[in-house]
């Protein structure tokens, strides 16, 4: 791993619909209704920024102004500590990585042994997400979501002295798949922590609430239940999700997930408590069943297969795996609107993308993860000014 000077690419921007996607490569049987494509939006075309519609606002399009880290393996997880450095966790080396500001070198601080990666087995396990404790200046606290050769876990470890310490687990029992494990954890501005959970390839415990698989939860730091969850004693937040691998709290404080779908349709949701998000028996848009709750955008599945979001002034941005692009969605109104993609295919698979204190993002690569052709500077970590 090594420290790169700063680059300065210009953003490729490719013509495209508005579609959805699935991982590609996870096995599933497709299973799940599923319905008609919304119609396409226009992205802008390649070296022009802004689309052809004069009636839109002239803006520049984001662009690649740093690499701050290469020689990555797999990096999955992406937070930043009150000073500026960031945490980044590697899925199958399960190495927890400290990228210290403002020159960010990269350096191992830790690493969490119980976690088993099934990356060299084509298999998404693995050491994966991480998230800051709100009160990190005064607890030290990181908390991780990983995956043992029986379960996933959520545990809790302090950094100290660039040292990371040892972990206590906080919740365990989250069924673990050779697919789907979800694993994206972020502390909501009710001061509780969220967590996202695959299905794990069991369609049908999406919609089983005795188990967490194929949810999201919402926890303490203690990895209690949060007061006020909508079915008692228990930490499930919302249900019927296939695998949401993304989480982002917007200046409303609401709470959107992004999810691979299975063959048609990957969805962005708006996500309320006790909801039903209808997976295995609705892929995307619902037929009016007012049981459950329909995605505020869907892609084709190629276009997509989401993981990461952020958040930032207005937009939500997502990385897209198989995809390799970079979506940015207006949520600036009731509805998500006008998806827009960016660099298609001019970086590979984009996993994790986190919103940086300075204002700009940072995006991940997911190219050495079994599923992506590595360039020979993979996987990198791109700074994107947008």
């Amino acid at each position: 791993m090594r420290r790169l000077a700063a680059l300065a690419s210009t953003a490729v921007l490719t013509a495209g619909g508005l579609t959805a996607c699935s991982d590609g490569s996870d096995g599933s049987d497709g299973a799940g209704k599923t319905f008609s494509s919304p119609t396409p939006s226009e992205t802008a075309q390649s070296g022009s920024p802004s689309s052809s519609d004069s009636s839109e606002p002239d803006t520049s399009p984001p662009k690649v102004v740093d690499t701050v880290a290469t020689g990555l393996q797999a990096p999955w997880g992406l937070g930043f500590l009150p000073n500026g450095d960031a945490i980044v966790t590697e899925r199958d080396t399960t190495k927890v990585l400290l990228l210290a500001s403002p020159a960010y070198d990269v350096r191992e601080v830790g690493t969490l042994s119980e976690a088993v990666g099934l990356g060299d087995q084509g298999g998404e396990a693995g050491l994966l997400g991480v998230a800051v404790s709100p009160d990190f200046e005064t607890d030290r606290t990181l908390f991780f979501y990983y995956s043992t050769d029986a379960e996933n876990r959520i545990v809790k470890a302090t950094l100290r002295n660039g040292k990371l310490g040892a972990p206590t687990t906080i919740l365990d029992g989250i069924p673990r798949g050779f697919i789907h494990d979800g694993g994206r954890l972020a502390f909501g501005p009710d001061g509780y922590l969220y967590a996202s959970t695959g299905e794990t390839g069991q369609s049908d415990l999406a919609q089983d609430k005795s188990t967490t698989a194929g949810k999201i939860l919402r926890i303490t730091a203690d990895g209690d239940p949060a007061p006020g969850n909508p079915f008692k004693g228990s930490p499930i937040w919302s249900y019927g999700h296939r695998n949401v691998q993304g989480l982002a709290f917007d200046d409303r404080d609401r709470l959107w997930a992004s999810e691979f779908g299975a063959s048609t349709y990957d969805e962005l949701n708006q996500i309320t408590p006790g909801t039903n998000y209808g997976w295995p028996m609705v892929e995307g848009m619902g037929d009016g069943d007012s049981s459950l709750q329909d995605p505020q955008l869907v892609w084709n599945t190629d276009d997509a297969s989401p993981s990461g979001l952020a958040w930032l002034d207005g937009d939500l941005w997502m990385a897209s795996l198989k995809g390799e692009r970079l979506w940015q969605v207006d949520v600036t109104g009731r509805q998500a609107k006008d998806p827009t993609a960016f660099f298609v295919g001019k970086y590979g698979r984009m996993r994790t993308v986190a919103a940086a204190p300075d204002g700009n993002l940072w995006v991940t690569t997911s190219n050495t993860d079994g599923r992506g052709d590595p360039a020979a500077d993979d996987d990198r970590i791109l700074v994107i000014e947008p």
